[in-house]
């Protein structure tokens, strides 16, 4: 069946002209049905045609079409790809945490790319007006449905589609790798028989041999992964001294570099034909490559692949590797979701990965899959190799795996509560019939239904009532006698804010204390559930206690806490130790994350100062600057490398800034342009003036007064918390988006010789040093 038969208008879509025999079969009923579809298919059978199909309907029909990817790194692919959608005339737009949303872009787009967390995201702030773009969405592909199944992620997918039908109830098009229980993600999404498309391994484009190969487990776990990484080369070498190609998969970013540069060793020492040297044209363009350790090895054949590497030298290795040029390549897992880049020959050398967050955790099942799926190359091979490197002890795991595949499973027991709470918050659930209703949407309730035992399906509803009468205990969800439900604060800002109900918990503790401090509030942190699996291993407990000694940490901080306390220490005082650096990067975006939310919940059950210190601290883990110069990164164009420059220079806040003139900053080493753009910047911030008015210099004792105290701020308008203290007791206070305000202070003739008036202003949103201007009232 050829493209421009099938789907004339869309013809340049596709970089093929036919479409195969999976496909075939499947384009009647993504083209000429418009139920729900789940299609499951073998590893690098034709999958993506699938998806740009569905999206080609929803086109055609007028709609809005949303992919979710199964990875961050993949949605940059994908807009990469789909610029071939963008030269027909539609609009492509990728939503993730890492770029600032344009909502107007968003609004606008046809094709919507985003991953299960930023769906989440937007379908929680539907009602808003920069996410509500979400409900526009009329087609929903999920590539990799069977991702329902994995450990942290699968409990968000499940309930963001089912909030997603809620809202807008689109068009749903499920793919997967090859499940064995095809019908229970069918029973969820309400796909007919006929939108139900099955297609087993003959359909893959090469036959698959896959097996386990064991190794002996040492006492040293360096030393282990040179054994695996030598069992690997073992069963690749065959191939390549065949002119075939291997894909070795490995555990981390570091362990690709340092497994190709062993691997180009012990090649050489084997004797084993690999490389192209001689290739005058490769060789010269190898030189184009931007990372050095890249550059010196792929001219001998072996290379390394991560989502680390910049776009062109991924492009440049998956481009040598399809044409043969590189025949011995490392990889993390981000390939295997991704690009289709078959191997002859497929090895997963690491079976256990190291998160920071979790400590040692097994790979996924499905991981494993979808990397031995990538072995055998169409119209190369006929028979694809693929092996799983691991322990002993692990042979039969992985045998067992191989042999019958791996069910999804419903993932949203692990953390019922959380979402029941977010459901609540965001008002889609009124009242306990709602409840029992949203559970009938979930795959957790289908797979109770196929399982009945597994999941104890006669106690589900007890379950989810148990998980509600939790929420109210702990002050999460308010209860009528009607049994309505509703969030409370405390429930709002957890599920805003994506916390654990602990971390919240805890975060509502400190709100509540008499007193908090830069200390507190990074101690709060470091203990917050979501650093629960973060473990400090031997080698790190030395830098750990040198940043820590004199700090009074808690005796009862365990290990993992520590370790995150440290690092967020030195994170802000500009430098993390090397024993540290490994996980320190994700450390302090989890750290940040929590900052932020911490925020919100001081300036809402505690001050507004408090909130501004922990945006405060917020800022120095970010860029490492000192607390007197904190404020400088309020600026616009002013990040770590600016502001120390300047704080070098004494310019350490933006009032100093705005002092200093131009001419001032570019003394103090900035180009004239980027000091005309930081000065302008800094004159947009809050600045404030203060003017007592007529308040009195003396009072008679018993004598009680009400005087005005009038607040300006004669830069830009910023959300302020205005207090008022006498002798160190509040006395008046509100909330303001100063511009100009006036604050009513009473003034009273107590039993003092003369009282202290405080003024009080900070800003919660900006990491400026708080304003305190004070008075002294005589008491006669």
């Amino acid at each position: 069946m050829k493209v421009a038969e099938a789907i004339p208008q869309f013809e340049a879509v596709f970089p093929f002209e036919e479409f195969n025999q999976m496909q075939r079969e499947a384009l009647p009923a993504i083209l000429h049905r418009e139920e729900n579809l789940v299609a499951s298919a073998p590893t690098a059978s034709g999958k993506t045609a699938l998806a740009e199909l569905a999206i080609c309907k929803a086109l055609a029909d007028g709609g809005k079409a949303l992919f979710i990817a199964p990875l961050r790194a993949l949605t940059n692919e994908k807009e990469s790809e789909w610029e071939r959608f963008e030269d027909l005339g539609y609009s492509v737009y990728v939503v993730t945490g890492e770029r600032d949303l344009n909502s107007r872009r968003a609004e606008r787009a046809d094709i919507l790319v985003m991953t299960p967390e930023k769906t989440d995201s937007a379908t929680r702030k539907h009602d808003s007006p920069r996410y509500s773009f979400i409900t526009d969405v009329t087609c929903c592909i999920i590539d990799e449905v069977h991702l329902l199944d994995s450990d942290r992620r699968g409990s968000v997918l499940e309930v963001t589609v089912s909030r997603l039908r809620r809202l807008c109830n689109p068009r749903i098009v499920a793919l997967s790798a090859t499940m064995p229980n095809i019908q229970d993600v069918a029973d969820w999404l309400g796909a007919v028989p006929e939108t139900t498309l099955e297609f087993d391994d003959a359909y893959r484009p090469v036959d698959l041999h896959a097996d386990v190969q064991t190794y002996t487990h040492g006492d040293n776990s360096f030393a282990d992964k040179y054994r695996r990484l030598y069992r690997a080369i073992d069963l690749a070498e065959p191939h390549i001294r065949d002119g075939g190609q291997a894909l070795v998969f490995v555990a981390s970013r570091q362990d690709t570099v340092q497994a190709a540069k062993k691997a180009r060793d012990e090649l050489a020492e084997r004797d084993i034909p690999i490389g192209a040297r001689g290739d005058y044209d490769f060789h010269t363009d190898a030189q184009k490559l931007q990372n050095n350790t890249l550059k010196n090895s792929v001219t001998d054949g072996v290379a390394f692949h991560h989502a680390g590497l910049s776009k062109e030298d991924k492009d440049a290795v998956e481009q040598w590797f399809r044409e043969g040029k590189i025949q011995l390549l490392f990889s993390t897992s981000t390939l295997a979701w991704g690009v289709n880049l078959p191997a002859r020959c497929v090895v997963i050398r690491d079976t256990k990965l190291h998160d920071p967050l979790e400590g040692e955790v097994d790979m996924s099942p499905l991981d494993v899959l979808q990397m031995l799926g990538r072995a055998g190359r169409p119209g190369y091979d006929d028979v694809g190799y693929g092996w799983v490197v691991c322990d002993r002890s692990e042979a039969d795991k992985y045998r067992k795996l191989l042999r019958e595949g791996k069910e999804i499973e419903s993932r949203l027991a692990d953390d019922l509560d959380a979402h029941l709470n977010a459901e609540i918050s965001m008002g889609t659930l009124r009242d306990l019939d709602d409840v029992m209703s949203w559970l009938d949407t979930t795959f957790y309730a289908v797979r109770a239904r196929s399982k009945p035992e597994e999941y104890d399906f006669a106690g589900l509803r007890d379950r989810v009532r148990d998980a509600l009468s939790g929420l109210v205990s702990r002050g999460f969800v308010e209860m009528d006698d009607n049994l309505g439900v509703d969030g409370t604060g405390l429930g709002v800002l957890a599920s805003k804010f994506y916390l654990r109900l602990a971390t919240a918990e805890r975060f509502k503790r400190l709100a509540d204390r008499d007193f908090v401090d830069e200390a507190a509030i990074l101690e709060t942190v470091a203990c917050a559930a979501e650093f629960d699996s973060v473990s400090a291993r031997q080698s790190e407990r030395d830098a750990i206690n040198a940043i820590l000694v004199g700090q009074n940490t808690p005796d009862s901080m365990e290990p993992g806490q520590r370790k995150v306390l440290a690092i967020l220490r030195a994170s802000m005082n500009g430098g993390t130790p090397p024993e540290l650096r490994s996980d320190a990067w994700v450390i302090q975006q989890n750290a940040r994350r929590l900052l932020a939310a911490m925020q919100s919940f001081l300036e809402r059950f505690d001050t507004a100062e408090t909130a501004n210190l922990a945006r405060r601290v917020e800022a120095r883990v970010e860029t490492g600057i000192s607390s007197a110069a904190v404020g400088l990164t309020a600026i616009d164009g002013v990040g770590s490398g600016r502001a120390h420059k300047l704080a070098g220079e004494g310019i350490e806040t933006p009032e100093d800034v705005r002092a200093a003139g131009v001419d001032g900053l570019i003394d103090a080493g900035l180009s004239e342009g980027v000091a005309e753009r930081v000065f302008k910047a800094a004159r947009k911030l809050p600045s404030v003036e203060l003017d007592w008015g007529t308040f009195p210099e003396t009072i008679s004792t018993g004598q009680n007064d009400m005087r005005e105290v009038h607040v300006k701020n004669v830069g830009k308008g910023a959300r302020a918390g205005l207090r008022v203290t006498g002798n160190d007791t509040e006395v008046s206070a509100k909330a303001s988006y100063l511009g100009e305000d006036t604050l009513l202070v009473p003034v009273f003739g107590g039993n003092f010789e003369e009282i202290e008036y405080s003024v009080h202003i900070a800003f919660p949103d900006l990491p400026l040093l708080p304003q305190v201007e004070r008075k002294t009232v005589r008491v006669n």
